[in-house]
Formats: structure tokens, C-alpha cells, sequence
């Protein structure tokens, strides 16, 4: 999922190199996602209105149910 979600946003933003995902494991076994991106990109991976947001919230979730895993997708600030 990690992967996944590393090369879409690449796709969308204007700095790939600045764009970073980290994993962490909750205790109840899902994973949480967390990605940042260079601070004038976060309108393009957030989109208008959020769309652009959830539908890679959509497809890593179903990504990760493919293979019977709980995924939450967290945009952060790099700061």
C-alpha cells in the first residue's frame, strides 16, 4: 500500500522528490498512511472540495481489503 500510494502522489504533484509516506502499525493491526508533500503541492493532492484526497483514501482502501487490511490514509504537514 505503501508503494501504491507513494507513486500516485507522485503522479499529482509538481515536487515528486519532496513527496514522503510513512507507515505506522496500530495496536488492532491496521495501518495508518501518513503522507506529506512539498507545502505548494498539498492543494493538488487534496484537490477541490477534497475529492482528489478521498479518492486516494478509496483506492488504497481498496487496495488493503484485497488483501484483508485495515488502511487509513493521513494527509500531514511536513513541518
Amino acid at each position: 500500500m505503501k508503494e501504491l500510494l507513494e507513486h500516485l502522489a507522485r503522479g499529482l504533484v509538481e515536487r515528486p522528490e519532496a513527496v514522503r509516506v510513512t507507515e505506522l502499525r496500530e495496536g488492532d493491526g491496521s495501518i495508518v498512511l501518513e503522507l506529506s508533500v512539498a507545502d505548494d503541492d498539498y492543494g493538488k493532492v487534496i484537490g477541490r472540495g477534497g475529492r482528489t484526497a478521498a479518492a486516494l483514501r478509496t483506492v488504497v482502501k481498496f487496495a488493503a481489503a484485497r488483501t484483508g487490511r485495515r488502511v487509513f490514509l493521513d494527509i500531514v504537514d511536513a513541518a
